[in-house]
């Protein structure tokens, strides 16, 4: 399925189901994080595991991941130097309202990872279709670099980005810092969404997480306005629960991140 992205762009979709024909299941939206995309190390895994556990999975990629192929290299570098994250939001209502739009079930759920979390939260927080919110690893504020960083970047009009797992170091322009001045303390603060959520909403974080601590998942589980708010933490799981791309085959610390998410969605979802 490809649909129209937020910067006029693709909007590469995939739909995972066990379903026969004609039976209608509660479908989950994965959104992925910053310099990942939907063919990364463990999304095709959990969509596959979460198709198999009863749920219709889509995954797809965000209009700014530059990713055009499944290999995962950036080979729109126009689109990731572009980026925003008000675009990424747009990209995901766009998803929810195609699945709206085709006859999908009402009971829809979101799950996101790193910074794709944070715009799980976002949509959740603002979006009735919503019934359940799952985050991994999910970041507390999109603002993840330092004052000096932040000079230099507007500075240069660019942000270097490197990707150890390609090799590519690619620039980022000032819109994603201009999206956030304008919109950082409203329709992208993560705190203030986080008090909008009301459905049930179940936090999973590795509490050796080296990429976004496990205190912001805790600030997350503060902020909920959601009574079926949860955090659960993964022992000795970094940020991708010990997966790597290409996949190398799953980890315990993976599956039991899976295992628990499953569960959770079958009662919120059932």
């Amino acid at each position: 399925m490809c649909l129209l992205g937020a910067d006029g762009g693709p909007l590469r979709v995939d739909v995972r189901t066990s379903a026969r024909q004609g039976e209608v299941r509660p479908t989950v939206v994965v959104c992925h994080g910053f310099k990942g995309f939907k063919d990364w190390g463990f999304f095709p895994r959990l969509g596959e595991r979460l198709a198999l556990a009863g749920f219709t999975a889509v995954t797809f990629n965000f209009s700014g991941s530059g990713v055009g192929s499944c290999e995962g290299v950036v080979d729109e570098p126009d689109r990731w130097f572009r980026q925003t994250l008000s675009n990424d939001l747009a990209d995901l209502d766009a998803v929810l309202a195609h699945l709206a739009g085709s006859g999908e079930p009402p009971w829809l759920a979101l799950l996101g990872h790193s910074r794709g979390g944070g715009i799980a939260v976002l949509q959740a927080g603002r979006d009735r279709r919503v019934r359940a919110l799952v985050t991994w690893a999910a970041v507390s504020s999109f603002l993840r670099y330092s004052p000096e960083e932040v000079v230099a970047w507007r500075r240069d009009g660019r942000i270097q980005v490197a990707n150890a797992r390609t090799g590519q170091v690619l620039p980022v322009g000032t819109a994603l810092l201009d999206d956030l001045d304008l919109n950082g303390a409203g329709s992208l603060d993560l705190i203030a969404a986080a008090g909008r959520v009301r459905v049930p909403w179940l936090i999973v974080h590795g509490r050796a997480d080296e990429t976004v601590p496990v205190s912001e998942a805790e600030r997350l589980l503060e902020a909920s306005g959601s009574p079926l708010a949860a955090l659960r933490l993964v022992q000795r799981a970094g940020h991708t629960f010990g997966a790597r791309h290409p996949w190398a085959g799953s980890t315990r610390e993976l599956d039991q991140a899976i295992g628990w998410t499953a569960e959770f969605l079958g009662q919120a979802l059932g």
